[in-house]
């Protein structure tokens, strides 16, 4: 498969909450890291990250564009509530490796009535 369609599942299956599905389209050792936060290391710890984050909020994710440059895809996104941000995805074999997410987590946090960080 081409990333552009591995990002077009990933989206499908992210917009049904789906983390099974979600943590399948990743390698073993893969590394998320949305750049809020701290890599996230591993398909187990990717699948428990996207369970935690389903529990707190609901999220929709709109695609704008989806960009491929050999094997990367680039992700422009939006949500409902005016949010807008990027995924950028390593895909190698079919999965993907490495993703890194850039959007507002301030602004992501106050839409949906979550607790601010203070540090």
């Amino acid at each position: 498969m081409k990333p552009k369609a591995i990002v077009e599942q990933w989206v499908s299956l992210f917009n049904q909450a789906d983390v099974d599905g979600l943590g399948a389209l990743y390698h073993k050792d893969a590394v998320n890291h949305q750049i809020t936060r701290e890599p996230t290391l591993g398909k187990t710890a990717i699948t428990d990250m996207f369970k935690k984050e389903f529990a707190l909020a609901e999220m929709v994710c709109m695609v704008e564009k989806i960009h491929e440059a050999g094997d990367w895809a680039i992700l422009e996104w939006k949500d409902p509530l005016g949010l807008r941000g990027c995924g950028f995805f390593h895909i190698i074999e079919n999965k993907i490796k490495f993703q890194r997410g850039y959007w507002d987590q301030l602004s992501f946090l106050r839409q949906h009535n979550l607790p601010i960080p203070t540090e």
